[in-house]
């Protein structure tokens, strides 16, 4: 990671290759941000840098994974010796399993979507929480994902307890130096993450993914 050199705020991005996390990417960088990006295929991360950068914003590239405790802890290492604070954090990181009845749920896919979407954001909130505070009550954002039940009980056991966690956080976040969470509910989208709950589905009518990033950064006024 390169240090920065100017007086932007820092938006650090985990999850940011594609999807709605890229498209908040985006969004952050054209609105004066410096985006940390973080994400595990470096070669998306390097397209949205060009991106960026061609639309006059910066970012600084983090290829790896967030289920990676070694990676995580220099991550927010080097956030706090470079840049000292972090005004936003926004989660999109995130495992979709196959799609199988609860009772042929697969182990290793079950425990891999519990690794990323579970362990892993228990392991960054108390890495992260401090650099939100050092920041003035920085902003963490998360995202609601309601599915139907149906054929999708590893995917909707992870977003339970990440549900259960971020509302405890909320619910903690009461003093005048805590971190501001947000728990927002994005509009459907033509995702990958979606294209898998719903095959075949007809994707015009879905939310366009940039506009549905400016509207839910927009509700957290940035």
């Amino acid at each position: 990671m390169t240090q920065q050199t100017d007086k932007m705020p820092l938006a650090l991005v985990t999850g940011a290759s594609r999807g709605l996390g890229c498209a908040v990417a985006e969004y952050l960088a054209a609105r004066g941000h410096h985006v940390l990006a973080v994400a595990r295929t470096q070669g998306a991360l390097e397209e949205l840098d060009d991106r960026i950068k061609a639309a006059g914003g910066q970012a600084t590239l983090a290829p790896m994974d967030v289920t990676n405790a070694g990676a995580m802890q220099h991550l927010c290492q080097s956030i706090h010796d470079r840049w000292g604070a972090l005004p936003l954090w926004v989660h999109t990181a995130v495992h979709t399993p196959p799609l199988s009845p609860a009772t042929m749920a697969d182990e290793k896919d079950f425990a891999k979507t519990l690794a990323t979407n579970v362990t892993a954001l228990q392991r960054l909130i108390p890495y992260v929480d401090p650099l939100l505070r050092a920041a003035g009550r920085g902003q963490a954002v998360f995202f609601d994902d309601p599915r139907p039940l149906k054929f999708a009980s590893a995917y909707m056991a992870a977003k339970a307890a990440q549900r259960a966690m971020i509302e405890a956080w909320q619910a903690e976040a009461v003093t005048e130096s805590a971190a501001r969470v947000h728990l927002l509910t994005p509009a459907p989208m033509p995702t990958a993450v979606r294209a898998r709950f719903h095959p075949g589905e007809d994707r015009a009518p879905l939310a366009d993914t940039r506009a549905e990033a400016a509207r839910l950064m927009t509700l957290i006024g940035v």
